[in-house]
């Protein structure tokens, strides 16, 4: 059995992202909640990537931290001056001459391309090839490097477009970019590259010359063109997210989830959507939120960090905020807010409610219009309700306090001291009533608007 070939990925992540108009670099602008560095990171990983080097602009703390957030072993090298792709792949010099049998120099800013095109990249080396070059058809080839072929199919060279001939600018195979090379001959064909061309920079595309010339075997692995492109600007970036769209809810569906109406639900790229789920429209759910088999979210509602637990039920309207924890089902209703709680098997939430900082326990209700005050303008602290106790409606919990299991808070109650299991608790004033009072009020008051002496 062969011996597994290892991997290096150069990643380049310098570009300022000009036409993004923004103060954040263009790589870590996100795509279903994940920057696109970290699209080029996981896409590498599924590749069976173990090395990632990480090329950024001077001054790039941001997007180093980005790297290492999802890569925490990423070497990190900084390109100085902008001399083209070649230059910014040598940038990274000391991680490539640490050796490898497959060097991938991948792009932050093409966050599309899946793992499993990169692993074909891999394959090609694995067949005999020096080098290898992913393109595409394109429909417009405008502006793109063209992928030139011989008679029989071979590659022989990537043409830019302000040095390609007329016959050449006919081509429709275009270059996507990344490309592959023989860890082994990397630097000895990356060192030869020249700035001899129309805009005097080191092009990565003349590797393909240069390997030929040395007799080395070629491969071109071809991905749709959807795949392969670039987010340079803010449109770009809302087409990109699309696709990631498409794909993540035709992944969820594949799974075992019914998405009632698909174009309207948002997924991030890490949700976890368990089987016989059911999404309803205009749902969206942001990063870290994983849902159990069997679960309900109803429209209109939005989720994030939130752990939903088999057959709980959520929304419609419901908003789930970092640390909300729904047991197997538990209900959270319409115009409803969870953060930073637990809801216990069984419990429900069910109207026009704020959950934040709270422990409910199994098959608690909390009526409509209970709020945990859990902030005193300096700190949090923690509402813990136990099981079976039951929250009249228009109840405010001042925090910290305790409601014991099997408790009855009388609706309308202000509770700032802990209540005891079983017991009834009532915090409100006494009613009180005057008989006939109003009859004698409205007299006096139309007394006094015919007198005129109304304000």
């Amino acid at each position: 059995m062969p011996t597994p070939r290892n991997a290096l990925a150069v990643i380049l992540a310098a570009g300022e992202g000009t036409r993004m108009k923004s103060d954040r670099p263009k790589v870590l602008h996100e795509i279903a909640s994940r920057s696109l560095l970290a699209h080029a990171l996981s896409s590498a990983a599924e590749a069976g990537v173990g090395r990632v080097a990480v090329v950024v602009g001077p001054g790039r703390d941001d997007v180093c931290a980005e790297a290492r957030r999802y890569a925490p072993e990423a070497e990190i090298f900084v390109q100085s001056e902008r001399r083209g792709t070649a230059h910014a792949v040598l940038a990274a010099r000391a991680a490539i001459a640490k050796g490898c049998d497959d060097l991938l120099v991948l792009f932050a800013d093409t966050p599309l391309v899946e793992g499993r095109t990169i692993a074909a990249l891999r394959a090609a080396l694995a067949a005999g090839a020096s080098v290898a070059v992913l393109g595409f058809e394109a429909s417009d080839p405008f502006g793109y490097g063209r992928v030139l072929r011989d008679a029989g199919g071979r590659l022989i060279a990537i043409r830019e477009e302000k040095d390609a001939s007329e016959a050449e600018r006919a081509v429709t195979l275009c270059n996507a970019g990344l490309m592959a090379i023989d860890g082994g001959e990397a630097l000895a064909l990356l060192d030869r590259i020249d700035n001899k061309n129309a805009k005097g920079e080191f092009y990565l595309t003349d590797v393909v010359e240069l390997a030929r010339a040395a007799g080395c075997e070629m491969g071109v692995v071809v991905a749709d063109e959807s795949e392969v492109q670039g987010v340079n600007d803010r449109m770009q970036l809302a087409q990109a997210e699309a696709v990631v769209q498409t794909r993540l809810r035709r992944a969820a569906m594949a799974g075992g989830a019914t998405l009632i109406a698909p174009e309207t639900v948002f997924l991030s790229a890490d949700t976890v959507i368990g089987r016989d789920v059911t999404i309803e429209p205009h749902v969206v759910i942001g990063p870290a939120v994983v849902i159990g088999d069997g679960a309900v979210i109803h429209s209109f509602s939005h989720l994030e960090g939130a752990r939903i637990g088999e057959g709980a039920a959520v929304g419609p309207f419901a908003r789930l905020r970092p640390g909300a924890a729904l047991a197997q089902n538990a209900k959270v209703g319409n115009f409803v807010e969870i953060k930073n709680a637990n809801l216990a098997q069984g419990a429900k939430v069910n109207h026009l409610t704020y959950i934040g900082d709270a422990d409910i326990g199994a098959n608690a209700n909390i009526g409509a219009g209970t709020i945990t005050c859990n902030y005193d303008g300096f700190l949090k602290s923690r509402t813990r309700i136990g099981e079976n106790a039951f929250i009249g409606s228009n109840s405010a919990l001042v925090a910290p306090v305790t409601i014991g299991a099997g408790a009855y808070i009388g609706s309308g109650s202000v509770i700032t001291k802990d209540v005891a299991p079983d017991a009834l608790a009532v915090a409100r004033g006494r009613q009180m009533e005057k008989a006939g009072w109003a009859v004698s009020f409205r007299a006096a008051q139309a007394e006094k608007k015919a007198k005129g002496k109304t304000s």
